[in-house]
């Protein structure tokens, strides 16, 4: 019996840990392509883009404005945490809706 739950756990740890890693990689191409393509948005339109594109950019654009701040020690660890659990969960999502689709394609 715990051999069958062991095989289950690191089967399920594994495909968690892609879907985050993979949900982090996705979101910093899209947050990388975007600043390196756009600028600040002037008009209604471009505002409502700039949301479209941090729907899958925020995670890393979270972490990295979180690192930064706590780095100039301007928030508290738990704060960090809070940050890091937060990118770390919408990174989670975005890694499923990838392997859904992969999976669908397949």
């Amino acid at each position: 019996m715990s051999g069958f739950l062991t095989q289950h756990f690191s089967r399920d740890l594994i495909v968690f840990l892609f879907a985050v890693s993979g949900g982090i990689t996705f979101s910093g191409i899209i947050a990388s392509t975007y600043r390196l393509a756009a600028r600040k948005p002037q008009s209604k339109a471009g505002a409502v883009l700039h949301y479209a594109v941090m729907a899958f950019a925020g995670p890393s654009v979270l972490l990295g404005n979180a690192t930064r701040s706590y780095r100039k020690e301007g928030c508290s660890n738990l704060a960090y945490v809070m940050a890091i659990a937060v990118a770390s969960y919408w990174a989670f999502v975005l890694g499923m809706g990838i392997l859904t689709v992969y999976g669908v394609i397949k």
